[in-house]
């Protein structure tokens, strides 16, 4: 029976595991994630309404599903550190007006290595003073207030705040309204959500390192804990490097890459950037000319260029009269039918490798038998018969893969006559000084390209087995890159530019709920680079692995007498 009805003055918010919670019309969704979780072991942070993602400060005033974003879900570990940052860079302005703070890049065991600029490094007197007063922020849980600004408006703000280069960042977005984040008098946008108050940030500390110091946080898979601090100098030495690099371009973020796209330097940059890329290449083939190891392995996560990467490094050790011969172990995997047996699901698990025949065919060739690699056909799941190779005993093999530095892919006796080689992409060009771009981003949109050019994959299908990718690497790559005698930083600071109008088609085609929120995501990162045509990149381009038009694709070693490749 249809009746007239009153407005009602309240709404009802319905929770994942069934319960629902009603309260008044304008009630914050934070209040209503604390009255659902009173006592949570783990912090919500946010939360999906109808599938949207909301800040937790905003107010419910429909009925709706809300789904907590916990400190344990990656969307919950961006926000707690972006918000995070936005707490350390308030203490800063606080007590060192003065200081320009840099949020440089990340560390492996969970945080931000951090500088300063326009006075002396932070002394630990002065990090225990900053720390102090996050840390009493924190305990009065003071309200980080949010107000939406045209994009020219929000832009003033900020230059009046002392970051101009952020406000000519935004004000090329006209078209956009700005959120701007307050924290007493300190105003700042770090390009994504935020939690409502300080009183979510209670894990942190700050240590002092080289010429900075760090930030330090939780990671998701321990969201209460702080790891123990550890020296990681290899990994530092890529950074450094890569600053060098940086400063040597001309090229500090994303504002000075557009820049150099307005002003016609774009292909000084390119040209650059590839020049230096191929000096460290040509760099670790000496390294491996001094050594004379049989075996070289080639390792690194997703879409880090090992294939590429590989292939230039055969080309500097042919130039220095070695005989070089890449494999990839890509061809070992098996069958996608047989995958499907087995119960397996990607690509990046370690059991989906053909390992037996893996080691038999190592073994033959080291012992200067003839064999006949295969080559797995991504398109049809298939694996055919590929080169056909003997060895002689100068040889010199090249080994890339994504678990290539796992102790199970090499027969134990062959351990001895190894060099081995990290390769990442260990970006380190921020969106501005306060936001980084994450390296997993990077090769998260060069892998999407790639799939869908190459593999027959569209975006939807490679956002959901990115978490698979994510938990393989942190299974199988990450623990032994430590292993590495050498790293290798496939980063390219034009990349995201030439690549934006190849993934934005594709994120956009996302239809997928769950999978629509990550696009979006990606989505608006790329919206602060200006796209630019990949006619410039070079043919021997890292960047080529991914975009394709290269001219490594097909490439191996010419052949040598006593030492053959021919067609299987």
């Amino acid at each position: 029976m249809i009746r007239a009805g009153k407005p009602r003055d309240t709404v009802q918010a319905l929770f994942p595991d069934g319960r629902i919670l009603e309260g008044p019309v304008g009630t914050s969704l934070a209040e209503f994630v604390a009255a659902a979780y009173p006592d949570p072991t783990v912090p919500a942070v946010a939360a999906l309404v109808d599938g949207e993602l909301w800040e937790l400060s905003e107010p419910l005033r429909r009925d709706a599903e809300v789904r907590p974003i916990f400190l344990t879900d990656s969307e919950g570990i961006r926000i707690y550190t972006r918000s995070l940052s936005f707490l350390l860079a308030a203490a800063v302005a606080e007590l060192f007006p003065q200081a320009r703070l840099i949020i440089d890049h990340s560390v492996p065991f969970g945080g931000y290595y951090c500088r300063v600029m326009g006075r002396p490094p932070f002394s630990p007197a002065e990090l225990a003073q900053i720390e102090d007063l996050m840390q009493r922020w924190v305990e009065e849980d003071r309200p980080i207030e949010k107000e939406l600004l045209p994009a020219s408006e929000a832009a003033r703000a900020l230059a009046a705040q002392g970051f101009p280069r952020k406000a000519a960042l935004l004000s090329s977005q006209n078209d956009m309204s700005i959120p701007l984040y307050r924290l007493g008098t300190f105003r700042e946008y770090l390009f994504g959500p935020m939690v409502p108050s300080t009183g979510y940030l209670r894990y942190f500390r700050l240590h002092p390192y080289h010429d900075g110091f760090i930030l330090q946080f939780p990671r998701r898979e321990r969201p209460t804990e702080l790891a123990p601090v550890e020296d990681y100098q290899p990994l530092w030495q890529v950074f450094e490097e890569y600053g060098r690099w940086l400063e040597l371009l001309g090229v500090y973020d994303v504002l000075t890459v557009n820049e150099a796209i307005r002003t016609g330097r774009m292909a000084e940059v390119i040209l650059v950037s590839e020049a230096l890329h191929e000096q460290r290449i040509a760099e670790i083939a000496r390294a491996i000319a001094r050594r004379e190891p049989k075996i070289v392995l080639i390792a690194g996560p997703s879409s880090s260029g090992k294939t590429t990467f590989t292939k230039r490094l055969a080309i500097q050790l042919l130039a220095l009269g070695l005989r070089p011969y890449p494999i990839s172990m890509d061809d070992y995997f098996l069958p996608r039918e047989e995958m499907a047996r087995r119960g397996l699901t990607d690509f990046d698990d370690l059991s989906a490798l053909d390992l037996p025949l893996f080691h038999e065919q190592m073994a033959a060739l080291a012992a200067g038998e003839e064999v006949t690699l295969p080559h797995f056909d991504f398109p049809t799941g298939t694996r055919k018969k590929g080169l056909t190779l003997r060895l002689d005993s100068e040889a010199l093999l090249l080994v890339e893969g994504l678990h290539a530095l796992n102790p199970a892919v090499l027969p134990s006796d062959l351990g001895k006559k190894v060099f081995r080689i990290y390769v990442s992409a260990l970006t380190q060009l921020n969106l501005d000084d306060h936001v980084r771009i994450s390296t997993t981003d990077t090769r998260f949109i060069r892998r999407i390209v790639r799939d869908a050019a190459f593999r027959g994959y569209s975006a939807e299908q490679t956002l959901s087995l990115w978490g698979n990718v994510r938990r393989g690497e942190k299974r199988f790559v990450f623990p032994y890159q430590g292993r590495a005698d050498v790293m290798f930083n496939s980063a390219l600071v034009y990349e995201w530019n030439v690549l934006r109008s190849r993934v934005e088609p594709l994120l956009l085609q996302v239809r997928h709920p769950r999978l629509r929120l990550e696009a979006e995501r990606l989505l608006g990162i790329l919206r602060w680079f200006a796209p630019y045509p990949d006619g410039e990149v070079p043919a021997t381009s890292i960047l080529r692995e991914f975009i394709g038009g290269g001219i490594l694709a097909s490439y191996y070693p010419s052949p040598f007498e006593r030492a053959t490749w021919r067609r299987g």
